[in-house]
């Protein structure tokens, strides 16, 4: 299956919000205010300062997506891209749409001398998202995550 990966746009703010509503279900059973999110992606997506969005197509449909941000390294010298937000559509999950998309991000990251590298997070319960990405080479071998969230 061949993907086309770009920089998602204002007009996909439906489906985007869409995706991230039933993502958060599936991955935390949490249900969010479709209001206060279709808020925050219209932000990213008019503002690449807040976020940047990326989808794959597949046949002219939206069928996955993610979100960096970016956060400086002194320690490198260089921002360091955060992937965040993933999803895949249900019916088109194991057929390599993340890997595209990942892969689209680290050709980027490695074309740029300011960025350091890539990180990501994930629900500690995720074992099939921890697994995919082991396959692609990340490790979570090194950090832990702490939060204090409202």
């Amino acid at each position: 299956m061949h993907y086309k990966i770009r920089q998602a746009e204002e007009s996909d703010l439906d489906i985007l919000v869409g995706f991230q509503l039933k993502m958060a279900l599936e991955t935390e059973d949490l249900k969010l205010d479709k209001q206060v999110l279709s808020n925050g992606i219209s932000a990213g997506l008019k503002d690449g300062n807040k976020a940047t969005y990326f989808v794959a197509e597949y046949n002219n449909i939206i069928v996955g997506t993610l979100m960096i941000t970016k956060e400086w390294s002194d320690w490198r010298y260089a921002w360091v891209i955060w992937i965040q937000s993933v999803y895949v559509d249900e019916a088109y999950r194991g057929k390599g749409i993340y890997r595209a998309l990942y892969n689209y991000i680290k050709d980027k990251v490695k074309n740029d001398s300011t960025i350091g590298g890539i990180r990501l997070y994930v629900d500690k319960t995720n074992t099939i998202a921890q697994k995919v990405y082991t396959n692609l080479g990340m490790n979570g071998d090194h950090y832990q995550l702490f939060e204090d969230m409202e």
